[in-house]
This record gives C-alpha cells, sequence and structure tokens, in this order.
C-alpha cells in the first residue's frame, strides 16, 4: 500500500492524541504507541489463555462441589457471592444449617443456601382506581372553609394539600377542593 499526499486526521487507539496519518490503515500516533497496544493485547490473550486452562483444571472439582450436600464456608463464599462473617453469622442465626467438624472444617448445607436465593413470590397488587375529583358546587370546600371548620391556617391547609397531592381547582379567585378528599385526611388526625 503506497502513501498518499493526502493527510488524513486520526486519533490514537492508545494514548487518544489526535494526529495526521498516511495511511488510511494506521491507527496509532507512533511506534512506542503501536508497542504499548501490542503488549496490553497480548497479555490479556495470556489471561484469557491462563483463565481457560484453569477453569479446564477445576471443571471436575467444580462439578463435584455442585453435587455434594455440604460446603466449605470458602466455596459456599465462592458459590453465592457471600462474605464468610456473613454466612458465619446465617449459621448462628440458625438461617442456614451449619456443623464444625473441627478447626476450620466447618461445613453448611448448600440446599439452605439455594432456599436463601430462590425466588419470591411477590403478591400482584390491586390497580388503585383513581376517581375523578367531583368539582361540583355542592362537593367542595374552598381554603377558607378548611380552615374554619377544621380550625388550621390557611397557610396549613395549603401544605396539607400540596403534601397529598390533592387535586384543586381555581374558579377566580377561590380555590376548590373535594370534600371527600379532605374530610379523610382531616377526620383522620
Amino acid at each position: 500500500m503506497g502513501f498518499s499526499k493526502l493527510k488524513i486526521p486520526r486519533v490514537c487507539e492508545q494514548c487518544s492524541k489526535p494526529f495526521e496519518a498516511k495511511t488510511v490503515m494506521t491507527r496509532f500516533c507512533s511506534i512506542s504507541c503501536n508497542n504499548k497496544a501490542l503488549k496490553e493485547r497480548k497479555k490479556l490473550e495470556k489471561e484469557k489463555v491462563e483463565k481457560d486452562t484453569l477453569l479446564q483444571k477445576y471443571k471436575n472439582k467444580i462439578a463435584e462441589v455442585q453435587n455434594r450436600e455440604f460446603i466449605s464456608v470458602a466455596e459456599a463464599t465462592v458459590m453465592f457471592g457471600l462474605s464468610k462473617d456473613t454466612v458465619h453469622r446465617y449459621i448462628k442465626r440458625g438461617i442456614i444449617t451449619g456443623v464444625n467438624l473441627g478447626s476450620r472444617l466447618t461445613r453448611v448445607k448448600r440446599s439452605d443456601l439455594e432456599d436463601l436465593f430462590s425466588a419470591i413470590e411477590m403478591p400482584e397488587e390491586k390497580e388503585i382506581i383513581i376517581e375523578k375529583p367531583n368539582f361540583e358546587v355542592g362537593n367542595c370546600y374552598t381554603i377558607s372553609e378548611i380552615s374554619a371548620k377544621y380550625r388550621a391556617d390557611p397557610g396549613t391547609v395549603n401544605n396539607v394539600i400540596r403534601r397529598n397531592k390533592i387535586p384543586t381547582k381555581q374558579v377566580g379567585s377561590f380555590v376548590y377542593v373535594p370534600k371527600n378528599l379532605i374530610d379523610k385526611i382531616f377526620d383522620g388526625k
């Protein structure tokens, strides 16, 4: 591939600095950035190979642990993502069954831990039917009527209405509030 006289503006994939590339395929601003990226890529490939060999090495052991009824605390922490202190606390409280076979030989019943993480059915919430507020003349209070009836300051009445998200309707200088919602709140106190 030949060089062109065009200068192609690029951003280095390693150091994120802008540079002018001479070819379409150029990804790095310098040889040092290219070498750093190569080292990182080789390091990641090496880690992946090590992880795969480790997984192959312990595949049989993992299968064996999943079939045993009692597992060690360390195995429980790895399998279920709990800390050792949490596992010991659960044993002490009686949440899970644990057997101490000697110094550092505590075994935990795997089925108890699995039961902790099983799906819990949540009761379905009934849909709340919101009634449309009725702002007819006989079904509403004004702010002054509420404060007179319940002997409350008009500012307090406004705060209660705002806090409880009670719908209001303003007609001229009067603010109307449904009687049934106000009575529920003030009679309940």
